[in-house]
């Protein structure tokens, strides 16, 4: 396989991560202005069209009108209203099918021409199959807040977030692979090989908390830092009858576990940071560990700046995208100490 080719499909994957963060961000906003049940249908081909005239925009309205959402948390919408929640979610739905065709379309161009390494071509068959089916896992997610539900199901959404990160991390990770960014000299200690790996992993399972916390409305609720209600665990933190689900189910107990795994990210990440100092780390490791280090620090900033200002939509979507900078981060340390 030439350079070049390998260079073309760094561009595309590197493209394709970065249509994956954006659409992140629209779906962020989505979630938090409240449009994302908006659109009440799946229509894959004929929804990519907007309403185009006054009646079909009164057709929309009206089945909008029909759910629950509607009628509690929208109570009293008027069309204008309607009208500004359906742009933001018919946005997300037409960047979604766009990233789709971004992810499957150059694949295949690129497996006719042979330009893809054959160990690679299984694991980026994944991409057009997951961008599949993130478009049916989105309107099953939908489809849980409309007929009972007030908002879409936290476990959906999380499910939604969680695809999307799965296709981030086989982009990011492969680029790094047709780079061939590991170390070539210097001393890697088992201690940072394996640190790497949990700061990565650690950084991943924060991201997926945070889909909990958003599917709940938990960043509204205990706006302090770093107590919560004046105490370290937060009153309500234990609700009866939920057993297991207490930490997906109630608001107290997401936002909590939250916390403390981003704090957790944040100090592996920067212990790691500090431990590659040594001289006998290689230089490509050290920058990439202080690199981590310093995007879970303004990571962190953003958080409590989104929490104690009660998640307005401009800082809730910034704090997703330094999630996803953190996770890169993470992801490019962990591959530069692993083994040559």
């Amino acid at each position: 396989m030439s350079d070049g080719s390998d260079l073309r499909v760094r561009r595309w994957l590197v493209a394709s991560a970065a249509a994956v963060g954006l659409a992140v961000a629209v779906g962020g906003i989505t979630r938090l202005t409240e449009s994302g049940l908006s659109i009440t249908e799946w229509r894959p081909v004929s929804g990519i069209l907007p309403p185009l005239s006054g009646a079909a925009w009164g057709e929309a309205y009206q089945r909008y009108l029909a759910i629950p959402e509607a009628q509690t948390v929208h109570r009293g919408i008027t069309l204008g209203q309607f009208q500004a929640l359906f742009w933001w979610e018919w946005i997300h739905r037409l960047l979604a099918r766009l990233v789709g065709l971004v992810l499957a379309v150059p694949y295949f161009v690129f497996l006719a021409r042979r330009q893809i390494r054959p160990g690679l071509r299984g694991r980026l068959l994944l991409l057009p199959v997951l961008a599949a089916a993130q478009g049916v896992l989105g309107w099953y997610m939908v489809k849980s807040g409309l007929q009972v539900r007030q908002d879409v199901s936290p476990y959906r959404l999380t499910a939604h977030l969680g695809m999307a990160l799965l296709i981030f991390v086989i982009c990011v990770w492969t680029v790094l692979e047709l780079r061939g960014a590991r170390s070539a000299t210097g001393k890697t200690s088992q201690m940072l090989r394996r640190g790497t790996l949990a700061g990565a992993g650690l950084a991943l399972v924060t991201m997926l908390s945070g889909g909990f916390v958003a599917g709940l409305d938990a960043g509204k609720v205990y706006n302090t830092f770093p107590l919560m209600g004046g105490q370290v665990v937060p009153p309500g933190y234990l609700l009866p009858g939920l057993g297991w689900r207490n930490a997906f189910e109630n608001p107290a107990a997401a936002q909590f576990h939250h916390r403390i795994l981003a704090l957790g990210t944040a100090t592996l990440l920067l212990a790691l940071a500090a431990a590659a100092r040594r001289p006998q780390v290689p230089a490509a490791l050290r920058s990439a560990t202080a690199a981590a280090g310093l995007a879970v620090i303004v990571q962190i900033g953003l958080g409590i700046a989104t929490l104690l200002s009660r998640v307005p939509v401009g800082l809730g979507v910034l704090h997703q995208v330094a999630a996803l900078t953190v996770l890169a981060a993470a992801l490019v340390a962990a591959y530069r100490a692993g083994r040559r």
